[in-house]
């Protein structure tokens, strides 16, 4: 009984000790919660910048009142911040958190105020899935300056720091009435401002993504809690039925020996583009000659088209899924696409990539990448121009199953296209005739103009490039019933509203950022077969579609037999014969 007593004062007085010891900030060392307030007002004050700019921007901060409201949205910040950290406010762990915590919110921070992004969970995906090309194209000494300040020089203090040892118990005491402290701090300042923090963030729905760094420890967790919410383990199987149609029963096994249209095999080239917008396309409309060669080929350019998303990451998977895009995001489980359905019926499929990879819709068929080659024609400034995934490509071609090639193939080309900030690296100079353009990555240093010049010129480059892809496909019609189709993965903001780049959460996000090209170019020979016509196509301009119509139209354009096909979501089917 006495050792039971004395036990119970023992932990009593460590308890009292931890709570008379917090806060202390000798020189020989630190309590772990006098560090989690310390780097809670850091991550608040410095790191919330691009916040409490646009509340400004957007003229919440002109008023007594609005700076009042503005300390009670950092005070909820802060706690929630501190709240955050309090968790991990443990000897061996608090230091890597914090570390994390500070260098998160230093990037984030810049990224937010410079190019006007927010940071949600498809913006942290973004930010995993950047290959290293990508990541050289954001660094710029403002970028690096701001990071060190912000994030690095704090870490290297913090780092530093000795940590006091406190008993486990005592510890999980202070620390649990710590973090209480911080909830209820917080749920008390967000009473007090209830109306005014619920009526800014139900008008300006982005600014709650601003939130620094919360909103990246937010995603983070939205992505851990992913596989809870969908098997990610199992791919299922679509289209096992897929089949040919009755147009192959003509198709000749010899391409060399096809004595008329309707015999030669398809040969369809999908070339999926970068950040391409419709609005910058002068075949829908745009003031500047953006697509002279494309003007003069007989291409239908379709200009009211919306994407599955706003980055890479969101939309290619969506496009080549069967389900749309209301589905395909709330699906439970990861299924097969477009590429396995057409393989599974028989023809002969090729990804060419010169962007960052296929997101996982071709990694079941032959792919090859371009974008690291050193082929002096087409990469001599270190970047390969897209041009460069035309070199060699019947050889590609000719390696493909014979079986599968007899009948028809499909060729898919991802584009590096207009992906930004650097614009200016992605043409050759031949092509950079719109001046003067943005030549840095530092997109907030540019006029508006100028960022527009550089963008322009990644259109009118395109415009090359797609054009010369139908030189090579009339070209191929000597064996084939060739036929494109060009389709961009999203949009871009070049600074309107400040804005730049894309990414932002599809309800927020500007058109530019959603509405993109979708431009079909058929020969005579695979009009003939496939009995899609032109001039029927150009009655639907400014039909409203999206990308949940690509996976079936592509199979319309095929002619591909299969239960996941629906003739209402193909937008040729009401074009033919």
């Amino acid at each position: 009984m006495k050792l039971f007593r004395d036990t119970n004062h023992s932990s009593l007085l460590d308890t009292r000790a931890a709570v008379a010891s917090f806060g202390h900030s000798g020189q020989s060392s630190w309590h772990p919660l006098s560090l989690v307030l310390l780097v809670s007002a850091w991550l608040t004050v410095l790191c919330n910048y691009p916040l409490f700019q646009e509340m400004a921007r957007l003229g919440r901060l002109h008023s007594i009142s609005d700076y009042v409201f503005a300390a009670g949205l950092g005070l909820i910040i802060f706690s929630a911040t501190a709240l955050v950290l309090g968790l991990f406010a443990w000897r061996w762990l608090f230091k890597p958190v914090a570390v994390f915590m500070l260098l998160a919110g230093a990037a984030c921070a810049y990224f937010m105020a410079a190019y006007n992004v927010v940071i949600d969970t498809s913006m942290v995906v973004n930010a995993l899935a950047t290959n290293p090309r990508e990541t050289l194209d954001l660094i710029n000494w403002k970028m690096l300056l701001t990071i060190a300040l912000l994030g690095i020089l704090p870490s290297v203090w913090l780092v530093r720091q000795r940590l006091r040892s406190v008993r486990l118990l005592p510890l999980l005491a202070i620390n649990a009435i710590f973090c209480i402290a911080c909830f209820v701090l917080m749920t008390l300042t967000l009473a007090v401002f209830f109306q005014n923090f619920s009526s800014t963030m139900r008008n300006h729905t982005h600014l709650r993504y601003l939130i620094n760094p919360l909103n990246a420890v937010y995603a983070l967790g939205d992505i851990a809690y992913k596989p809870f919410q969908r098997d990610t383990k199992t791919l299922l199987p679509i289209g096992q039925d897929a089949s040919l149609g009755a147009s192959y029963s003509r198709t000749s096994a010899t391409p060399s020996a096809t004595p008329n249209a309707s015999s030669k095999p398809p040969l369809l080239l999908l070339v999926l583009g970068e950040t391409a917008r419709a609005a910058n396309f002068s075949l829908n409309g745009y003031a500047r000659p953006t697509n002279p060669l494309l003007a003069k080929q007989d291409v239908v350019s379709l200009r009211n088209v919306w994407a599955c998303g706003t980055s890479t990451e969101a939309s290619v998977p969506c496009m080549f899924s069967h389900l749309g895009r209301e589905a395909f995001n709330s699906r439970s489980a990861n299924y097969e696409g477009l590429l396995d359905v057409i393989q599974r019926a028989g023809l002969a499929v090729l990804w060419i990539d010169n962007q960052s990879g296929c997101k996982g819709t071709c990694d079941r068929i032959p792919n090859v990448n371009t974008a690291n080659l050193k082929n002096p024609a087409f990469c001599a400034s270190g970047e390969c121009h897209d041009a460069v995934m035309l070199d060699g490509l019947d050889a590609r071609i000719a390696a493909l199953p014979n079986e599968k090639r007899a009948k028809g193939v499909v060729v898919v080309m991802h584009q590096m296209g207009s992906h930004g900030p650097s614009y200016f690296k992605r043409v050759p100079e031949a092509f950079k005739q719109f001046k003067p353009f943005c030549a840095t990555n530092s997109l907030q240093d540019c006029q508006q103009s100028d960022i527009v010049n550089a963008y322009d010129n990644t259109i009118l480059y395109t415009d090359y490039f797609l054009n010369s892809a139908i030189t090579w496909l009339n070209v191929s019609a000597k064996w084939s019933s060739p036929a494109m189709l060009y389709v961009s993965d999203h949009g871009e903001s070049l600074g309107e509203n400040n804005l730049y780049l894309h990414g932002l959460p599809y309800a927020i996000a500007p058109d530019v950022q959603k509405r993109v090209p979708w431009i079909t170019w058929l020969s005579p020979e695979f009009s003939q077969r496939s009995g899609i016509k032109a001039a029927c196509l150009r009655k639907q301009l400014d039909t409203k579609l999206s990308h949940d119509n690509y996976f079936h139209s592509v199979l319309g354009m095929l002619d591909i037999k299969t239960i996941v096909y629906r003739a209402d979501w193909d937008i040729y089917a009401g074009c033919k014969g």
